[in-house]
Order: structure tokens, then C-alpha cells, then sequence
């Protein structure tokens, strides 16, 4: 398949460059000139395969344009596109900044055809690796749709931060596709509802596999009881019709859709509480003739208190599920956000979500009465919920002060999104409070720092000042080293260790075996021990080494005397994706 690769760069001669290299190797090119005119292009024709993006433009360098870059993808609702940096300038100081942003490579200007179409594949590569390990994490294999534990996760975030229905689908009478036509029979025609859920739900659907025949959709599109009756009249007509096209038209089996709706968040946002309550809907349509559907409603919700004879806790806490929940963020006075602040940090924990804290701090400005100046600070309260979204909290920690918790978001959009609340605040009010703000970032998702990583790294190299050297920095990193003198060594201990490393640090030339050898015997091995990632080390600085060793497998290419900022932040990209790995191939088990 065709990779469509797309080239950001204001100097003419580089995109013309790019564009021959890449389409003389069988890739699609779109060069364009600008960060603005890459965000214009992907906004109105989609995301390509892979940018290849240069740091110095004018107007909008490239950190500004990869900022800008994953701030409409989450608009977009898209998967991120992976980003190799180009530039010319030799600062170590901005290859550091660019893989602490998240940027899958850099590549140095003027560009060698062999290393630029060798570190393309190679992000490409690890790309397609990680999408596939992620999708057989997350995906139902039988029907492509998301499986249960991705579809909670999924929709527990889309019923928090979206309006619409919420959709508990079953099939009526499939066991009896089983019992007369095989389970083969039944596997098509659960595939079959898959395509047909995708098609009638309208607008854009989300859509998950929870259990044999058991299914769930959320519609922004349907907002009302009559949207729940077209798609479940559709949904009924097109599957009987779909199944008599794989059945025969003799099939007489009853085959149809049973439908438990609720709108969100009319009745709450929380995933689990919303679904048991449109599991009740679908009991009533199943006890009621099926092949229909029920939608939850205040006449409901009355009628389950009439007929609840010792109400548990759990039905109760349905019952007063959050209504008509207004979308700012969530205000509470500090007794109360406190609790809620313990339960937050613990859940964002549990799940593997990023939060941030901030503290918002007003001061008078000049010439200012202190009654004007309580009546803005109780005003700025108001602009900060709003601004904010409901999955947000915030309290008033003084009367000055305003105490924010923002959940699920990527460190290096805080400061832009509270630059943003005060620069809205100024035009719509004046300076009329002078504001201060600042932050703490909660990690807690897989793509960890340096700092947190806790990781054994295979050094091989016959100088020990260069292990030393590497030791010095990466173990202030959480990263423990292991040495071994020459490639003979590592490879006996390797036969027999228990553990293998996260990564090997492999320098290229060493008396007896060299780094290259070393390489083509651990790919030989076979087993775990080929999939460790490979980093080659050399002193040479000739592109020719670079493409062979790229060529032989190598995740990468670290030139000595190390930098200490590249040698860290290059081990600790290989170490999250290793990492990242893990995370999915444990999903799969």
C-alpha cells in the first residue's frame, strides 16, 4: 500500500527535494509551505500517513505547528499523526525539546536519500506495529467493533463529555440461529448487525460488542424518542432482511432487535449507572413482545419508584443520577470538593488519566475598592466554570484564590487553555483584576517522563569510560545499566538470563565481534530476545554507517561522545514504545 507522506517546509528546494526522494520509493507527497497551510489542508482532506515537518519557519515554527497539529486531531476526534522534525541546526537543545513534545525522529538538512527514506520506514514501521497491537487490545475480532472493556472505557469518557442516546442492543432469538444453522451461520450474522448498527445509527456513531449478542451505540444524532423508533424499526427490518439473504428466504426463525435507549446526560454521565438503566428498557421490551424498543424517561423513573419494594442503594443512586447537567465545569465549596478532589486523584490513578492542577491568584489593580474588586473576583469564578469543561472541578480556596482540577489532558496544552481563560477574561472585562496562575501536572497515563521510567538497558561497548559515562546519565533517570565488555559475553548471558533487557545499547566497533556481528546473532536467536530494541553506538559520523545501520534493524543511530540531553531522551523514546507494548500485549492476554 501506498504511504502518503506529507511535507512541511517554507524553502522551495527542500520540498522539491523531499518530494523526488520519497516519490522515486513509491510514496505520495503533498508539500505545502507553512504550519498554517498543513492545518488547512488536514482540516479539509484528512491526515496523511506521516509529516515530515522543519522547526524554522516563519510565523509558525514547527513546535507551534506540531502544538497545533494534535490540538485538531482531538477536534478531529483522529488518531495522532506520527511527526519526524527537519532542521539544519545543530542544537542539541531543540532535539530534546521535539522528543519531549512527542516527535517520532529528527532529520538533519540537507538530507541523504538512504538515511531519509530509512528513518521514514522506520517510524512507519513502529507506527503500524503499535496500531495493530492496539487494535487487538481494543477490537472485537469477530465484528471489528470495539470489544467490552474498550467500549467502557470509551464510552465512560464519551457519556462524561457528550449530549445524546446511549443505546443497549440484543439480538431476539439468535440462539436458535446457533442450534439449527451452525455457528458459523451465527458468526455472519453477528458480523452482518455490526455493518447494519454502523449504517442506521446516525450521525456520528460509537459503537461496542459487550456480549454474545449484546451491543451498544451512542448518537449525538438522536435526541429524541421518535430518532430511538426509526432506528430501531430499521435496525428490525434490516436485519430480518439481511438474515433471510444469508438464511434462505424459508428462514423462520423470529430474528430481531431489542432496544434499551437513554439520553445523556439528562439522566447522569456516568457509563455503568446509564447503561443499567437502558438494560431495564431492554427488559421491558424483551417481557413486552420484543423486536421493539424503550426509551428511559421521567415517567419511567416514576414508575420504577412506584414498584420498588425495598429500594437498594444502587437502584436510588440511578434514580438520582445528575440531571440536566449544565456543560461547565463542576464548582464546589471546599468541604465538598475535597472529597471529591481524594476520589479524583485515586480514579485518574486507577485508569491511567492525565489531570492538571491549578491555582488561579487575583490581585487588585491599581487604584481598585475593594468592593469592585470582590465583585470581579466573584465574576472570574463564573468565567473559569464556563470555560472549562463539566468533566472539570474547581472550588474557592479564598476569595482571591480559585483552585482548579482538569482532567484528561496532555501536558503542554495547560498553559495554553488558562492563557486562554485569562486572555478571554481581559477582552471581555478589561484588566480589571491583575491574574496570576500556577500548575502541577498529575501523570499517570503510559507515555511516562525520564524520570518515572524504571528500566534495565543493556550497554555493550569495550570502553569503560563510555559505559561510566552513559551510567552517569541514564541512572539519574530511573534507568539501571548493565555492562558488558564485548557482544561474546552479553550473547553467553543472554542464553540463560531469566530477564531480558527493555533495550540494548550496542556500540559498532569493538576488537573481536562488532556491533553489526552482534546484531545479525541476536536476530538469528529468534524469540523474545530479537524483539528487544537495538540502539548502535559509533564515533564514526559517516551517513554510511547511519543507513547500514538502520538497515540492519537498529531503532536507532546514537553518534559518541554522547550528548547527554540526546543520549536521554532517545533512550526514553524507545523505552515508552517498549512500554507501550507491554500495555497492549498484556490487553490481548
Amino acid at each position: 500500500m501506498v504511504k502518503w507522506i506529507m511535507v512541511v517546509d517554507d524553502d522551495m528546494a527542500n520540498l522539491k527535494m523531499a518530494g523526488t526522494i520519497l516519490s522515486k520509493n513509491n510514496m505520495k507527497v503533498t508539500a505545502l509551505k507553512s504550519g498554517k497551510a498543513m492545518l488547512d489542508y488536514i482540516e479539509k482532506n484528512g491526515a496523511p500517513d506521516l509529516i515530515l515537518l522543519d522547526i524554522k519557519m516563519p510565523e509558525m515554527d514547527g513546535f507551534e505547528a506540531y502544538d497545533e497539529l494534535r490540538l485538531l486531531e482531538q477536534k478531529l476526534e483522529i488518531r495522532e499523526t506520527p511527526v519526524i522534525f527537519l532542521t539544519a541546526d545543530g542544537n542539541t537543545g531543540s532535539e530534546t525539546k521535539g522528543f519531549e513534545m512527542g516527535v517520532s525522529d529528527y532529520i538533519r538538512k540537507p538530507f541523504n536519500p538512504d538515511v531519509l527514506i530509512r528513518r521514514i520506514e522506520n517510524v512507519l514501521s513502529v507506527q503500524n506495529e503499535m496500531i495493530n497491537l492496539k487494535n487487538d487490545a481494543t477490537i472485537d475480532k469477530l465484528t471489528g467493533l470495539l470489544n467490552k472493556a474498550a467500549t467502557t472505557a470509551q464510552f465512560s469518557k464519551l457519556c462524561l463529555e457528550k449530549k445524546g442516546c446511549l443505546l443497549m442492543i440484543d439480538l431476539d432469538s439468535f440462539k436458535l440461529v446457533n442450534d439449527l444453522y451452525g455457528h458459523e451461520m451465527g458468526d455472519k450474522v453477528l458480523i452482518t448487525f455490526a455493518e447494519i448498527i454502523k449504517k442506521e445509527v446516525p450521525s456520528k456513531g460509537y459503537f461496542g460488542r459487550i456480549g454474545g449478542d449484546e451491543f451498544v451505540a451512542f448518537s449525538d444524532g438522536i435526541t429524541d424518542e421518535s430518532d430511538v423508533a426509526t432506528v430501531s424499526m430499521n435496525l428490525n427490518e434490516t436485519l430480518l432482511q439481511s438474515a433471510k439473504e444469508l438464511m434462505g428466504d424459508d428462514m423462520s426463525i423470529p430474528l430481531g432487535v431489542s432496544v434499551g435507549a437513554i439520553m445523556v446526560p439528562i439522566f447522569g454521565n456516568d457509563y455503568s449507572s446509564l447503561l443499567k438503566l437502558a438494560d431495564k428498557c431492554l427488559y421491558k421490551v424483551k417481557k413486552n413482545g420484543k423486536h421493539g424498543y424503550a426509551i428511559y424517561s421521567s415517567e419511567v423513573l416514576e414508575e420504577d419508584e412506584t414498584n420498588s419494594v425495598g429500594m437498594d442503594i444502587k437502584s436510588l443512586s440511578e434514580i438520582l443520577g445528575e440531571r440536566n447537567v449544565p456543560n461547565v465545569a463542576l464548582q464546589l465549596d471546599m468541604e465538598a470538593f475535597s472529597y471529591v478532589y481524594r476520589y479524583a486523584i485515586r480514579y485518574f490513578m486507577r485508569n491511567n488519566i492525565n489531570a492538571s492542577k491549578i491555582l488561579f491568584t487575583l490581585e487588585k489593580v491599581e487604584g481598585q475598592d475593594d468592593i469592585d474588586f470582590r465583585n470581579y473576583a466573584d465574576e472570574f469564578g463564573n468565567h473559569v466554570r464556563e470555560s472549562l469543561r463539566k468533566s472539570d472541578i474547581l472550588t474557592r480556596s479564598r476569595y482571591n484564590q480559585y483552585y482548579v482540577l482538569i482532567t484528561d489532558v496532555r501536558e503542554e496544552f495547560v498553559g495554553r487553555v488558562m492563557d486562554q481563560i485569562v486572555e478571554n477574561w481581559n477582552i471581555g472585562y478589561g484588566k480589571v483584576l491583575e491574574i496570576s496562575y500556577e500548575t502541577e501536572y498529575i501523570r499517570n497515563d503510559i507515555g511516562i517522563s525520564g524520570d518515572e521510567i524504571k528500566s534495565d538497558v543493556v550497554m555493550i561497548d569495550d570502553d569503560p569510560i563510555n559505559i561510566d559515562y552513559a551510567r552517569s546519565i541514564l541512572n539519574r533517570h530511573g534507568i539501571n545499566i548493565i555492562p558488558f565488555n564485548s557482544g561474546e559475553d552479553f550473547l553467553e548471558y543472554a542464553d540463560s538470563a531469566e530477564k531480558l533487557p527493555d533495550l540494548i545499547l550496542l556500540d559498532v566497533k569493538m576488537s573481536g565481534m562488532d556491533g553489526f556481528e552482534v546484531m545479525k546473532r541476536i536476530n538469528e536467536a529468534g524469540g523474545d530476545l530479537s524483539r528487544v530494541p537495538i540502539i548502535l553506538l559509533t564515533g564514526e559520523s559517516s551517513e554510511e554507517e547511519e543507513i547500514a545501520a538502520l538497515d540492519s534493524g537498529a531503532m536507532d543511530f546514537i553518534r559518541k561522545p554522547f550528548a547527554p540531553n540526546i543520549l536521554k531522551v532517545r533512550v526514553n523514546h524507545i523505552l515508552e514504545l517498549v512500554i507501550l507494548r507491554r500495555k497492549y500485549r498484556k490487553s490481548i492476554k
